[in-house]
């Protein structure tokens, strides 16, 4: 069942509609608020949409990272599981 969820991010207040833990939306919510509160101390930036965009791209960037990271991950588990294969299949046949 889809219900509505107050949450605020950077000073503003917003409906999210979605399904799940309303305990979920507000942690979104406080991510991306610290995100954007932490580059607003670090840039000259004041507008919220330009703090917006670059938090955008910074989270954006997380992601892609991470995902590249599991890729990897998944990448070297096939490798090591190609050796392990090829490691039994030696110590199987007589020599």
């Amino acid at each position: 069942m889809t219900k509505t969820i107050e949450v605020e991010v950077f000073g503003h207040r917003f409906s999210l509609q979605g399904e799940g833990d309303e305990a979920y939306f507000h942690e979104l919510a406080e991510y991306v608020d610290a995100q954007m509160r932490t580059l607003a101390k670090q840039t000259r930036t004041s507008t919220p949409t330009k703090i917006a965009i670059l938090t955008a791209i910074n989270v954006t960037d997380q992601l892609f990272r991470q995902q590249r990271k599991d890729s990897g991950d998944s990448e070297m588990e096939r490798r090591a599981q190609l050796l392990v294969e090829v490691i039994d299949e030696h110590l199987e046949s007589p020599t």
